[in-house]
């Protein structure tokens, strides 16, 4: 498989040199807007108090990231220009807020916001979030499934590469009800790997994916039986992969990462496994920006050094065949037939 030149360009500017991805999620809006509002008292999170957050989750993280991942509500109007220009830019797409009907969760897009707009802007690529479960109602998966198609349609009409993520979530008969951005308890596996499963086929456009654990976190074990459920979740996605952090600690993500590189996944875009220690110190902005400095930036150091010595190179995905990630037009002609490319 080639790739487009935009989709290329993108995916390269989103890793390191050696085809590594180190990328901080600083796009999340619930698991921060949530305990500011609670903790001043107040229906809503002021957007000044969130912005400030996210703002200096810039500042503080990005020297040890490869590409950061922005949100437009906050991160983006109050933190764009504190981005350094030598990192990339993931922009997200979906909306936080979901429909939750009986039948299972429906994904919307952020209103007035769309792919051509983070391409217009400068996007390095898109970043959109489902929520999916193999065993909702039909009609619910059939939905979810056209959205992501319809993003996929998009990145490949702007030539930017689409970053997807998923996340299983509890239905109304489980046991377990969460509607937090949290790692879903008692989680099966076979509904992780069977979304992975949907979404690896061609027609959805998926470049790179945001996986979770098939497990618990806390189940991340090193042990030959969950090794290979994340080597089957490798095999499933068919293409480069990250993990997600879905709020796990620092230790258990640390686990799950090794799991996660001995399958093939080229890196990390993680969030609060990285930030929420120092984040639980709002309002003290202080203490929170010394700790970002400090322990976060110390367990960006760790996790880094473990996928420089044990994550694979995106470049060299087997879904690229031997000559690994590239643009290969046929002749000069390609500016003329450019426009239809990859659409």
């Amino acid at each position: 498989m080639n790739l487009t030149p935009g989709k290329l360009w993108g995916l390269r500017r989103m890793a390191d040199a050696r085809g590594i991805f180190k990328m901080t999620a600083v796009d999340q809006r619930p698991p921060i807007k949530g305990p500011i509002a609670r903790h001043l008292g107040l229906a809503e999170a002021p957007w000044g108090e969130v912005a400030r957050f996210k703002r200096m989750l810039i500042e503080e993280l990005q020297a040890q990231s490869t590409a950061m991942l922005l949100d437009p509500h906050y991160a983006i109007p109050h933190g764009i220009d504190g981005l350094s220009p030598e990192k990339g830019l993931i922009v997200t797409l979906e909306d936080s807020v979901y429909q939750e009907t009986p039948g299972g969760r429906l994904s919307t897009d952020i209103d007035d916001w769309s792919v051509e707009k983070i391409k217009r802007m400068g996007g390095d690529a898109v970043k959109v979030l489902a929520w999916y479960r193999p065993d909702a109602d039909p009609a619910v998966c059939t939905a979810q499934q056209d959205y992501v198609k319809r993003i996929g349609e998009a990145c490949r009409r702007y030539d930017i590469p689409f970053l997807f993520e998923l996340l299983v979530y509890p239905l109304a008969a489980d046991a377990h009800q969460t509607k937090d951005y949290v790692e879903m308890k008692a989680k099966r596996a076979d509904h992780v790997l069977g979304s992975v499963s949907e979404f690896a086929k061609a027609d959805y456009g998926v470049d790179v994916f945001k996986l979770e654990s098939p497990v618990n976190a806390a189940e991340a074990d090193g042990s030959k039986g969950v090794q290979a459920l994340f080597d089957e979740l490798g095999r499933l996605a068919g293409r480069p992969w990250v993990m997600l952090s879905a709020g796990a600690g620092k230790a258990e993500f640390r686990n799950v990462l090794a799991h996660a590189f001995r399958a093939g996944a080229s890196g990390f875009l993680a969030g609060r496994a990285i930030w929420l220690d120092a984040f639980h110190h709002y309002p003290d902005w202080d203490r929170i920006r010394t700790e970002l400095a400090g322990a976060s930036a110390s367990y960006m150091t760790e996790i880094s050094a473990l996928a420089d010595a044990e994550a694979a190179d995106w470049r060299r995905h087997p879904v690229y065949g031997h000559r690994g990630a590239a643009f290969a037009p046929a002749d000069a002609s390609f500016r003329h037939a450019y426009a239809t490319m990859g659409g």
